[in-house]
């Protein structure tokens, strides 16, 4: 059941991209997606996590915009370094422990330091990630985290448990 179900969703929003959005064409995809999802939902090798009804607002609504923001400071303290040189850099690399099991939730993690300017993700394990950063801020990996991860993966926490 959950194969059709993640089939179904996938032509459906397949179906959406390259139609437009009026009732006639969401009901004729709505039957094509079901006929078709019934036929080939034996074929495929991939089934979703049905909570992923849940997650993606809470995603958008929640995590997204956390993020725009802290994108938005690390752009203006990048910029602020280019511009004024005598800012003092400290550059390194550092190793911040995260606490998300799933690989979806780290790799989202990863992707966020990475799309954050200063920051790095270059290599992740089981229990760490792997950062290069421009202004190393702290002592400790305690301070690491709380700088660059802290907030991003209290929110990908709930989202990703």
């Amino acid at each position: 059941m959950k194969k059709f179900v993640s089939t179904f969703v996938v032509l459906l929003v397949i179906w959406l991209f390259l139609t437009s959005f009026n009732l006639s064409e969401l009901i004729v995809g709505f039957l094509v997606s079901i006929v078709l999802a019934g036929v080939i939902a034996g074929l495929v090798d991939y089934e979703f996590d049905l909570s992923i009804v849940y997650k993606l607002p809470l995603f958008v609504v929640v995590y997204v915009p956390v993020f725009v923001y802290k994108m938005f400071l690390s752009n203006i303290d990048v910029a602020r370094r280019v511009l004024t040189p005598k800012i003092p850099l400290n550059p390194g690399f550092v190793k911040i422990p995260i606490d998300l099991k799933g690989d979806v939730g780290k790799l989202t993690l990863a992707n966020s330091v990475t799309l954050t300017p200063g920051t790095l993700a270059i290599d992740a394990d089981d229990e760490n990630l792997y950062i290069h950063w421009i202004d190393i801020k702290g002592e400790n990996e305690k301070d690491y985290k709380k700088h660059v991860t802290g907030t991003f993966e209290k929110i990908l926490g709930r989202i990703y448990k």
